[in-house]
This record gives C-alpha cells, sequence and structure tokens, in this order.
C-alpha cells in the first residue's frame, strides 16, 4: 500500500532543493564577479607596466648621463651625438674629430651606446628605452657648433673646456635651451621667460615614449625634442588632441658638468 511522504519527509526534499538551487545561483553570482574581477584588473595591469618602464627608463636615462659624465672626466670632453648610420659610435663632420668637436648632428642624434660601451645595444649598436622599438632609440644633444670665450665646439673637442676656462664657460650667454612648452618658442629660446626651465643644460638626454613613431606624427612639444635646433621641451605626459606628450627628458647643466671636471682634475 503506497503512501504519501509525510510532512518531515516533504520538509527535507523541499529544503534540500532550495539548497541545490541557491548552489547554482551562487556559482552563477561567483562567476560573474570573477569576470568583472579579471575585467577590471586589465586596466590596472597595463598601467603598472607602463609606470615600470617609465621608471625603468628614468634609471636607463640616469645610468647614461652618469656614462657621459665619466666619458668628459677621463676624455676632457663629452663625446658627439650618434647618427642614424654610425652604429652607435659618435659621429664627425667630414674633416671632423676628438680634436676639433665637430659634431655631425649636435642637436638631432642620438646616445653613443657603442662609443660608451653600454649595454644592452641593438643589432645597429643603440641603446633602446624600455618600449624597444626601433624608433625608441635614445636621443642626444650637446651643446656645440658655437664659439665659446674663442674656442669653437668647447665642449666636445679634446680639453676644449679647459682651453676655454672656468670665467669663459660660466660667462656663456646660454647653452641647449629647456622649455615647458613648444608654444613660443624659437630657433633659439624658450621665447616667454614663465616658458624657460633653464638655458645653461650641457646636454640632454631623452627618450620618446611608448607613442614613439605612432601615428599621427608627433605634436608640436614633442616635435620640438625631434628637431635640429638646441631647444627642447619637457613637462608632465598629456593627452591633449594634437598635442599629445609621453617623452622622458633629462639634462645635466654646465655648472654640474665642470664640477665633474674639476674633481677629475680636467679643469681648470
Amino acid at each position: 500500500m503506497s503512501r504519501w511522504p509525510g510532512p518531515e519527509a516533504m520538509k527535507s526534499t523541499a529544503i534540500a532543493r532550495g539548497i541545490r538551487g541557491f548552489t547554482l545561483i551562487e556559482l552563477a553570482m561567483v562567476m560573474l564577479i570573477l569576470t568583472l574581477l579579471v575585467t577590471g584588473m586589465a586596466v590596472p595591469f597595463s598601467a603598472q607596466l607602463a609606470m615600470r618602464r617609465y621608471e625603468e627608463t628614468r634609471r636607463q636615462l640616469d645610468e647614461a648621463r652618469d656614462a657621459l659624465m665619466g666619458f668628459a672626466a677621463a676624455h676632457g670632453r663629452l663625446p658627439c651625438p650618434a647618427s642614424a648610420t654610425s652604429n652607435g659610435a659618435e659621429s664627425f663632420l667630414p674633416g671632423g674629430d676628438a680634436l676639433n668637436g665637430s659634431c655631425s648632428n649636435f642637436h638631432d642624434g642620438f646616445l653613443p651606446g657603442a662609443s660608451l660601451g653600454l649595454s644592452p645595444l641593438d643589432a645597429n649598436g643603440f641603446v633602446r628605452d624600455p618600449w624597444g622599438t626601433p624608433a625608441n632609440r635614445v636621443r642626444y644633444a650637446v651643446f656645440g657648433g658655437v664659439v665659446t670665450n674663442g674656442v669653437a665646439n668647447a665642449l666636445t673637442r679634446a680639453n676644449g673646456m679647459q682651453s676655454a676656462t672656468l670665467a669663459g664657460l660660466g660667462s656663456a650667454p646660454n647653452y641647449l635651451w629647456i622649455c615647458a612648452s613648444a608654444t613660443g618658442t624659437t630657433g633659439s629660446g624658450c621665447g616667454a621667460a614663465s616658458n624657460q626651465l633653464t638655458k645653461r643644460a650641457a646636454f640632454v638626454l631623452i627618450s620618446s615614449g611608448p607613442n614613439a613613431g605612432a601615428a599621427p606624427a608627433a605634436g608640436p612639444d614633442e616635435a620640438r625634442n625631434l628637431g635640429a635646433g638646441p631647444v627642447f621641451v619637457t613637462h608632465e605626459i598629456s593627452t591633449v588632441p594634437g598635442n599629445e606628450y609621453d617623452d622622458i627628458v633629462t639634462w645635466v647643466p654646465i655648472n654640474l658638468l665642470i664640477t665633474r671636471l674639476v674633481a677629475a682634475g680636467r679643469l681648470p
């Protein structure tokens, strides 16, 4: 004789079904939450990667700065920038050499990693920043192409700074210019005084950042750093349409270079 389940059995069955149903709903909620977390973490991870590359770049530029200062202490001059075809070696004009310091690319060349003995280098002898593309070769500009206290190319010719004398180096009206914006700049200055960060930079190092070689072409602030003149721009990262900026720029002022050479016995 069949019997209907008693109240207690029916209650247990309902609870079991409720538990199974709740577990499926809970599992679906957990999966949804995990999906949202993974999606949400994608942006922070990319931001962390970019931040790490910026930090690596700053360290790299610091190491390059120290290498250049060491070269100056050892040779009594700064090296010429490398050209696009010099395979990471300093590049001179035809007839130029270390004795006259006539560089082929005073303001629009690259860090001469091969001449400085830096590593790692790419297959062509150039130092690249952590973004690693061919457009990410570290750029290097040095003051030159002018006469300082009667000495042409005083910073890049052998013992040129010694010949120019401490007084002559200190009284030179300007070296390389660093500006806060390309707006109002000319081929020989920052324009408004408020735009000028310094006009006493002996040399400048530049990483072109993650947008190197990207389309569209660099905006006016970044374009100034790619030009052939003695004027450069640095400021915080900007995403302003038409003038995006993510360059990293560092420099050494002439007085710091002089101090290093005095300590090395190269000056006065």
